[in-house]
């Protein structure tokens, strides 16, 4: 954003508005913590299900059909966020889904028991709750959205606005840092209380965050956007008008902002990235949220539990490093070209590692780590290329859509996959035919988006 237009939407917000660099690295710390928890209580469950489907006897086929149900539930949550921030604010978004998050780990605890009392009846309510969860996922779409306008308000200088990608990924990379804590905690609290103890102590990081919350700021761009349209309402066209176009916001689409998302240059980034995204997490969920029960599954790899568990914690510090490193990248050569060159390299180290020879366990851990890094990496790069893709009006609409996308995709491949494996498919064949070639396929999709100049400093 233009130095000059950056300073008169703080003034027109007023000062209890106007965000600082203090208020911007508050901001961005509160909103590491509440995606690293949103991400420990998300692949709590996948981690999980193994021995939750051991407890109540479940076959890996009703095992993932549970789990694609719960995806269906956690898209519809996680789109209907976006609309809802952007009516009443990033700030209430950030707060209600911190709250949704812990409330579905302590009903989730509570669900798994009610299961083993009540059998098909308990598996419904705990698909019910795990859809809750949908709130922690949207996370991430709210993030992106409000950290891109602050990022936007303070880091005007050329030098500093080619470093918001980097920044941004330190944010994100509260998936990795977060499955890792997920698996360190079963380490550690499944021997004690099971698996329903997991889950209970996710609820705890919650009340630290709500009070955290108190010191997050509105985006100027918003808190101009919504005085602005008040001021129309009301019949102050002129003024609207002024307010409007001294923060560099655009009042002349007056559609919803799910209208908006499909209309104009907001169309193309809703289809192609939607669609990249939905391919991709075909991929995420075969190799990221299903990873235990992959690796244990596997052909010949002979991997226990406790070895699929070490594995994943290896390699999501891997994936750690693959935040920052797309997120730098992308800084330099563009955030669509960053994630494109990602996602391809994913799809051949996963295909490699399924191929790899029987009991090369040093090699699964190079290879799946390696596929991690490029599968999940990408990420702090497309959150924020999400955020620079569609105007305020509609920016976190856009973003929940497009993350919403992924949960779709999560739902057509656990629909493939558990046909597959009911049909007597290997894990093998059918990790490779629903998570490798859906990868390649997701970075082949996004090169049709909009490629942003990560020099542009402007954001409307």
């Amino acid at each position: 954003m233009d130095p000059s237009v950056s300073s008169n939407a703080g003034l027109l917000a007023d000062e209890s508005h106007r965000v600082t660099s203090r208020d911007v690295k508050i901001a961005t710390w509160v909103c590491f913590f509440a995606w690293t928890f949103a991400v420990y209580d998300f692949v709590l469950f996948g981690n999980l299900l193994p021995e939750l489907a051991k407890d109540h006897g479940w076959s890996s086929a009703q095992s993932t059909g549970i789990n694609t149900w719960v995806t269906v539930g956690t898209a519809l949550v996680a789109f209907g966020v976006g609309p809802f921030v952007d009516r009443v604010g990033r700030r209430k978004g950030i707060i209600l889904a911190v709250i949704g998050a812990a409330v579905a780990s302590l009903l989730t605890a509570i669900a798994g028991w009610v299961v083993g009392l009540i059998g098909g009846v308990g598996i419904v309510i705990l698909i019910l709750v795990r859809a809750l969860a949908g709130l922690g996922y949207a996370e991430q779409a709210i993030n992106a959205t409000y950290l891109n306008e602050l990022f936007a308000e303070v880091y005007t200088d050329p030098a500093k606005a080619r470093r918001r990608g980097f920044i941004y990924s330190m944010v994100q990379s509260g998936w990795p840092i977060g499955s890792v804590v997920a698996a360190v905690s079963i380490y550690v609290l499944f021997p004690i209380g099971g698996w329903a103890l997991c889950f209970i102590v996710a609820v705890f990081p919650a009340i630290f965050m709500l009070w955290a919350a108190r010191y997050l700021k509105e985006s100027p761009q918003f808190v101009v956007r919504h005085r602005a349209e008040k001021l129309l309402a009301e019949g102050h066209t002129e003024e609207a008008k002024a307010l409007a176009a001294s923060a560099g916001v655009d009042l002349t689409d007056r559609s919803t902002p799910l209208a908006s998302a499909f209309k104009g240059e907001s169309l193309r980034s809703t289809v192609v990235i939607g669609l990249a995204t939905l391919f991709n997490w075909l991929g995420v969920l075969a190799f990221a949220i299903l990873g235990t029960s992959l690796l244990t599954a596997a052909d010949g790899k002979h991997i226990t539990f406790d070895n699929a568990l070490a594995i994943l914690i290896i390699s999501n510090v891997t994936a750690f490093a693959g935040y920052l490193f797309h997120g730098w990248f992308g800084d330099r050569i563009g955030r669509r070209n960053a994630i494109v060159i990602g996602w391809i390299m994913s799809a051949i180290s996963f295909s490699g590692m399924l191929l790899a020879p029987n009991g090369s366990f040093g090699l699964i851990i190079a290879l799946y780590s390696a596929g991690l890094f490029f599968l999940i990496g990408p990420y702090a790069a497309l959150l924020f290329f999400n955020g620079e893709s569609f105007p305020v009006h509609t920016r976190a609409t856009g973003g929940s859509i497009i993350n919403a996308a992924g949960q779709v995709g999560a739902v057509l491949g656990g629909l493939l996959i558990t046909a597959a494996l009911a049909a007597g498919q290997s894990w093998t064949t059918t990790a490779f035919l629903f998570g490798c070639l859906p990868i390649l396929a997701s970075g082949l999709i996004l090169l049709g988006a909009r490629n942003v100049d990560p020099r542009k400093v402007r954001l409307d």
